[in-house]
């Protein structure tokens, strides 16, 4: 009975890794792509390169640090279609697209650069133009990676696409592997997986004992 608990002792032990410590949480800087429906804004379940808006649609660019799309900051603000595009009249073969740019806080922004004050644009484009396309005619310059991420608007942020950052708004420091440092003597995990055996020993002598009285 006490060899068997040890054992399920040991196991446990062994199963925790060495040094382990609280995870850091880590998110994503990038832009978010928005559509306004009514007066809500709603995460867009496509790029701007292949969303088509129609004559009269609000699309919204957020910059900021978040882990996935449930977490992710909107746009800020609340002008409609109609203020943002009231000095942009219509003209045959084009539509028009509302677009509301937040460059978001400092605390979201790369190391050493300022956010622009946010801004929104009336873009008239063709008919059958993409939201991207839309974007390209009221705020370069753009920038895209190679796999055609969103990376800079009008030319914010100078550099950097999408990395990875802890929640404080930090580079994720990178995964390290566990060395052996001779300077620290055994690891905890190791002591116990000693005691744990010694234990295991002396109550296979005391079964011994028991078994010979």
């Amino acid at each position: 009975m006490i060899r068997r608990a040890a054992v399920l002792f040991l196991a446990a032990l062994l199963s925790l890794p060495a040094g382990a410590g609280p995870a850091q949480a880590a998110g994503y800087r990038y832009w978010s792509f928005w559509e306004q429906d009514g007066t809500a804004w709603t995460y867009a379940n496509q790029g701007p390169s292949l969303a088509r808006p129609a004559d009269g649609d609000v699309h919204g660019f957020r910059f900021s640090v978040s882990e996935d799309s449930a977490d992710a900051a909107k746009p800020r603000g609340t002008a409609d279609f109609d203020t943002i595009c009231a000095k942009t009249p219509t003209a045959d073969g084009t539509k028009r697209v509302a677009l509301v740019i937040d460059f978001g806080t400092p605390a979201d922004a790369p190391s050493g650069e300022t956010p622009p004050d946010g801004r929104t644009a009336c873009a008239r484009v063709p008919e059958d133009a993409t939201t991207a396309e839309a974007l390209a005619a009221v705020a370069e310059p753009l920038r895209y990676d190679t796999n055609a991420l969103l990376c800079a608007i009008a030319g914010y942020p100078r550099k950097g696409c999408g990395e990875q950052v802890s929640t404080d708004g930090n580079p994720a420091p990178a995964e390290k592997k566990t060395e052996p440092d001779d300077s620290s003597g055994p690891s905890v995990g190791l002591m116990a997986g000693i005691a744990v055996v010694a234990l295991l020993g002396a109550a296979a002598v005391w079964q011994t004992r028991r078994r010979a009285s």
